[in-house]
């Protein structure tokens, strides 16, 4: 009995989860997404240093960022004030957009010998294991694959100091045991990568 009523409420979370992207719808958040260019690009492939961009990234993921930047459980002077308008339906249909654009790998300048620690690194801590083999992000879990450098290196750097926060604290933890050095090695791989194809 036990085994079915947990299968129950399983099912149950899947449905309830599943249905902010079913109901999302795509072409609102293209138009949504307008004001959006001007720093993550018209496709959300954003060409500004230290921007990141939104384009391939899961759809849960960037839900999550707007309702922390709404709720100001994640803070910046030009995210926050645009968040705190957006319903849950703009949110949405701005996440569905996003997840729907083909992601385009940003340019780096990266040391072959510090992607190849960092491709190390990256094993040794498991990251493959919620970022997927190829870093191209999960449900909640965001694509790092192909993505700003700097961005990177300011978002790592923020968890190791503990002045950036994720839904579960989970990146907070894992980057602990991290060095300063470490985390650029980090970066290095993650920006060498490509996007999604």
């Amino acid at each position: 009995m036990r085994p079915l009523v947990g299968a129950s409420i399983a099912l149950a979370l899947l449905a309830t989860i599943g249905a902010p992207a079913q109901a999302a719808d795509v072409e609102a958040g293209k138009r949504k997404a307008e004001a959006c260019g001007a720093c993550h690009g018209a496709d959300g492939n954003a060409t500004t240093p230290g921007t990141p961009s939104l384009a391939g990234q899961p759809v849960y993921f960037t839900h999550w960022q707007l309702i922390k930047y709404r709720d100001g459980r994640r803070k910046d002077p030009q995210m926050s004030p645009v968040a705190k308008n957006l319903s849950d339906t703009d949110m949405a249909d701005l996440a569905a957009y996003y997840a729907a654009q083909r992601a385009l790998a940003r340019p780096a300048t990266t040391d072959p010998a510090k992607v190849a620690e960092g491709k190390r690194l990256a094993t040794l801590h498991h990251c493959a294991s919620c970022h997927r083999p190829d870093l191209s992000g999960q449900q909640q879990v965001p694509r790092l694959a192909g993505q700003d450098y700097e961005y990177l290196l300011r978002l790592l750097r923020g968890f190791r100091a503990k002045t950036a926060s994720d839904l579960d604290g989970t990146m907070t933890m894992a980057v602990q045991p991290l060095r300063d050095e470490d985390v650029e090695k980090l970066v290095h791989y993650m920006a060498s990568l490509g996007a999604q194809p």
